[in-house]
């Protein structure tokens, strides 16, 4: 099962390109890394810890 690469910050709408910093939750609840700090690394939807999302490069 591949990982969804959402294409904007759940929190503030921001746009998350798929090799910038992002940070996800187990369920792949997925923020900016801004958003992320701003929530003390906590998700706030399943209270699950927010890790940095792994980059995607073309090839």
């Amino acid at each position: 099962m591949a990982l969804e690469m959402r294409t904007a910050c759940e929190r503030c709408g921001a746009a998350l390109v798929a090799d910038g910093p992002a940070v996800i939750c187990s369920y792949e609840c997925t923020f900016c890394a801004a958003c992320g700090r701003a929530m003390d690394g906590v998700c706030p939807n399943c209270s699950g810890e927010l890790v940095a999302r792994p980059r995607r490069t073309a090839g």
